[in-house]
C-alpha cells in the first residue's frame, strides 16, 4: 500500500451499540473478548450461528459510551436485525450511523507516522477526535480511519492523503488471503474457525461462552481443523459458486466466492493438496496458496 494513498471504503457500514448493558450484551455474542476494546485498542470479531457456522464478521472500535461496529454494508441490515433479535430486555440501543460516518483505509507506514502510533495490531489513537486503528486482523492490511463524513476531506487533506481506487485495496487484501467483500456468500457454509479467525486475532479461547462457542472450542482443542478458507487465483477459465475443486481428479475443496476476488474452502491437510500444483474445476484452471500468516 502506498504511503500517500487512502481508500474510501464505501462498501462498509458503521453500526453503533451503546447503553447500560452494552459490554455484557456483546460479550455473550461475539467470538472475541469485548474487554480488550478500549480507547487505545480495537478488535476483530465475528457472530456465529449456534452451531459455530459463519454469519458475520466486523471490527469493533470504542466510541464514547459505546462501540462502533465496522462491517460490510451488504451484511449490515441483516446484522442489525440479528443484534436486535438477541437484544431481548438488555438495556442497549443499536443504531445505523452509516450516513454519518465512513470507513477509510490507509497504509501501515502512514499509520506509524502519526503521533503516539504504536506498531501493535488493533492499536487505536485519535486524529482530530476520530479513531485511527492499525487493522486488528493483520497489520499488512494497513490502518482504518473511522471518521465523520463532514470532516472526511479536510482530514485527508491535513494527512496529505490522496483518494485511490478501492479495487487496489481489495486486490491487496485478496493477495494477503483475507476476504475483502462478498461475505454473504460464506454464511452458514463453513465454521467460523475455518475462516482463519484464530490467526486473524478474531477468536478468544479464554473468554466465557458466546454463540457458537461449543463447536469452535471443540474443533480447536481436539485438533479437528482440516479445512480452511483460502484465496484462489484463476489461471484461465471461469469459476462457479459451489463447484468442486480437484487435484488429479480428487476433490480437495469447494468454491465459495467465485467472482472478483475468489475464495474456496480447501482440505489443506489432504495429501493431495500441493500448493505448487495447478488445480481444476469444471471450466477453470486455478492456483491456491496458503497465506504465510497461517500456522506461523
Amino acid at each position: 500500500m502506498n504511503i500517500n494513498k487512502v481508500y474510501i471504503l464505501k462498501d462498509r457500514a458503521v453500526l453503533y451499540v451503546t447503553g447500560e448493558d452494552v459490554k455484557d450484551f456483546l460479550q455473550n455474542l461475539i467470538t472475541n473478548d469485548i474487554k480488550k476494546v478500549s480507547d487505545d485498542n480495537s478488535c476483530f470479531g465475528s457472530l456465529l450461528s449456534p452451531q459455530g457456522k459463519f454469519l458475520f464478521d466486523f471490527i469493533i472500535i470504542k466510541h464514547k459510551s459505546g462501540f462502533f461496529i465496522d462491517c460490510e454494508k451488504d451484511q449490515s441490515k441483516e446484522l442489525f436485525k440479528q443484534l436486535n433479535v438477541y437484544k431481548l430486555r438488555s438495556k442497549i440501543e443499536i443504531l445505523d450511523l452509516s450516513n454519518e460516518f465512513v470507513v477509510t483505509a490507509l497504509s501501515y507506514q502512514k499509520f506509524l507516522t502519526l503521533e503516539k502510533a504504536q506498531d501493535i495490531e488493533g492499536y487505536t489513537l485519535k486524529y482530530r477526535e476520530d479513531s485511527v486503528l492499525l487493522d486488528p486482523r493483520n497489520k499488512n492490511l494497513g490502518a482504518r480511519l473511522i471518521i465523520n463524513l463532514e470532516k472526511l476531506y479536510l482530514s485527508l487533506k491535513k494527512l496529505d492523503l490522496k483518494n485511490a481506487n478501492i479495487e487496489e485495496y481489495y486486490s491487496h487484501s485478496h493477495k494477503l488471503g483475507i476476504v475483502p467483500k462478498n461475505l454473504n456468500k460464506l454464511q452458514n457454509k463453513l465454521f467460523g474457525i475455518e475462516c482463519n479467525y484464530d490467526e486473524l486475532n478474531g477468536i478468544d479461547f479464554k473468554k466465557g461462552c458466546y454463540v457458537g462457542q461449543e463447536n469452535t472450542a471443540r474443533i480447536k482443542l481436539k485438533n479437528k481443523l482440516s479445512k480452511r478458507l483460502l484465496p484462489i487465483n484463476i489461471i484461465e477459465g471461469k469459476l462457479y459458486e459451489g463447484e468442486s475443486i480437484f487435484s488429479n481428479e480428487i476433490e480437495i475443496g469447494k468454491v465459495l466466492i467465485e467472482s472478483e476476488y475468489p475464495f474456496a474452502l480447501i482440505k489443506y491437510l489432504d495429501k493431495n493438496f500441493d500448493q505448487s500444483s495447478k488445480f481444476t474445476t469444471k471450466e477453470a484452471s486455478i492456483s491456491i496458496k496458503k497465506p504465510d500468516w497461517i500456522d506461523k
